[in-house]
């Protein structure tokens, strides 16, 4: 039973959901509904299989986790078991994964049998690990692999779930969080549970990577709180349609990438018609895309800010919020949530700014601890409490002296009338250090604007040291697996074309 902060421990929660046997439904995945007991059957193969090659409790164990319906069960076996799981990025090359697996110092992988390449069994050999298999009919120790032959002691303190960070407190780093803390803020205090966004008769729709904040956020809340869910394994317009068509929510949560997709696709209004809010988060929304959203369709777009350093979201935008102050909040992300307290700093100083000021935004969240955590993000913080995104500081281009903010540049070239979407990097230039290369994808039913137009275009909005020097038209933005737009990919494109001049 949940009570605040009085509730069961995670493990004695994940105990109980792998213990309901029911033929209840749990979980749809591509059609086909699984039962709790379903669940229930792989999350003790799982645990079994690993107590019978010798690990124990606080173990670690590498997780390559994928969006089905067997990996969620094997995970809550694990937590169950209180082993600590080491999460493994899925969205890479078999080689990745399994340098991945060779530089996480575990005894055990547990992964979907298609994941267990040559590459990974390798790994696997060379380290002693045991290997689980994971699919639709369960659990398996691979042949050859059913013991740990690892050199682990078993470790004291608290078992935790480590994840990879977004970056936005400097490069991709590994950050634990233990179950204790799993248990306080992220199931027993959930953004999906604020202000009645969540009905216990809808289904959640989950579709962010099991593997970060988002997916863990979103997914072990509500199978341990015992609520259905249709899991996808990625999101898509489709998808998103037929969950909204079928089971009618009144608040659902997408991707930013999402509301410019709703608006391309010129979904009829009266599909929305259920929907009294849209939360969204993990990236930034461009204000132009909100704009056109609410203008469309009546919808409020309720942002929030967060990331993987923080253990989750630290600011939420309410339906009470826009009640009490109207449009003149909605290009906030909200203010803090969950005990989480913000402030803006001079970067050079370090001094406090007073509120209206832009800065570098820092974040003390009890989910953390008691300090503060500088980001490189650029915020403003209202005299009324509210987060205002602005933009990255570390992705900010140096051209011959002249600091210039992709974002800017990127939400101007958003205003043309024949742009969906755009993003804009700094490449290499031998003469300025550094100049803006843009990446632009046209509107359904736009004729392709020249280059000479969005020039003249963004003349008009921004100063003449922001054009871009280097230009690409694409049919859409590449994407990671959480729907961000890849900067990593889109500077790959346009790289090249900077050094050919």
């Amino acid at each position: 039973m949940i009570r605040g902060d009085t509730m069961e421990a995670l493990e004695e929660l994940s105990r109980a959901a792998v213990n309901d046997r029911s033929d209840a439904p749990a979980m749809e995945f591509e059609g086909i509904w699984y039962s709790w007991g379903e669940l229930s059957r792989i999350a003790g193969e799982a645990e079994r299989l690993l107590e019978a090659a010798g690990i124990r409790e606080g173990m670690p164990i590498a997780f390559v986790p994928r969006n089905r319906p067997w990996a969620i069960a094997a995970e809550l076996g694990m937590i169950a078991g209180r082993y600590s799981v080491r999460m493994i990025y899925a969205f890479q090359q078999a080689a990745g994964i399994a340098r991945d697996v060779a530089k996480a110092n575990v005894c055990a992988v547990v992964a979907g049998s298609d994941d267990f390449t040559p590459e990974l069994l390798e790994v696997a050999k060379a380290n002693g690990l045991a290997a689980i298999a994971l699919g639709a009919d369960g659990a398996k120790a691979i042949t050859g692999f059913e013991r740990c032959a690892a050199n682990f002691t078993p470790q004291t303190g608290e078992p935790y779930i480590e994840l990879l960070t977004s970056g936005t407190t400097g490069a991709p780093k590994p950050v634990r969080f233990p179950f204790d803390t799993i248990r306080r803020y992220i199931v027993g205090q959930n953004v999906f549970d604020d202000g009645g966004r969540h009905s216990d008769e809808i289904p959640v729709l989950l579709t962010f990577p099991l593997g970060n904040i988002s997916g863990i956020y979103s997914t072990l809340p509500s199978l341990l709180k015992r609520r259905r869910s249709v899991l996808a394994d990625r999101f898509t317009l489709d998808v998103w349609r037929d969950y909204v068509r079928r089971y009618q929510p009144a608040a659902p949560g997408v991707p930013p990438a999402a509301v410019r997709m709703i608006l391309d696709a010129d979904v009829p209004k009266e599909e929305l018609t259920c929907i009294k809010s849209l939360l969204t988060g993990a990236a930034p929304l461009d204000p132009t895309v909100q704009k056109a959203f609410e203008e469309k369709y009546g919808i409020p777009v309720l942002l929030s800010y967060g990331a993987t350093e923080f253990g989750g979201v630290v600011t939420l935008m309410t339906p009470q919020m826009v009640a009490e102050f109207g449009g003149t909040k909605h290009l906030s992300v909200g203010r803090p949530y969950a005990g989480s307290e913000l402030r803006v700093i001079d970067p050079e100083t370090e001094a406090v700014l007073p509120p209206g000021t832009s800065g570098l935004l820092e974040v003390k969240t009890p989910r953390i601890g008691d300090h503060w955590i500088r980001t490189t993000d650029i915020g403003m913080i209202d005299a009324d409490g509210f987060l205002y995104h602005q933009g990255r500081a570390d992705g900010a281009i140096m051209r011959g002296g002249f600091k210039l903010l992709p974002e800017v540049i990127g939400r101007a070239l958003c205003e043309h009338p024949a742009v969906a979407a755009a993003a804009v990097v700094g490449v290499r230039d031998a003469r300025l250090g550094q100049v803006p290369a843009a990446m632009v994808q046209t509107k359904a039913g736009h004729a392709q604007p020249t280059i000479a137009e969005l020039e003249q275009h963004l003349r008009q909005l921004v100063y003449a040291t922001h054009i871009p020097t280097i230009w690409k038209f694409v049919d859409s933005l590449p994407r990671n697996a959480s729907y961000k737009t890849d900067l990593a990919a889109v500077r790959g494109m346009l790289e090249p074309a900077a050094s050919a001049g």
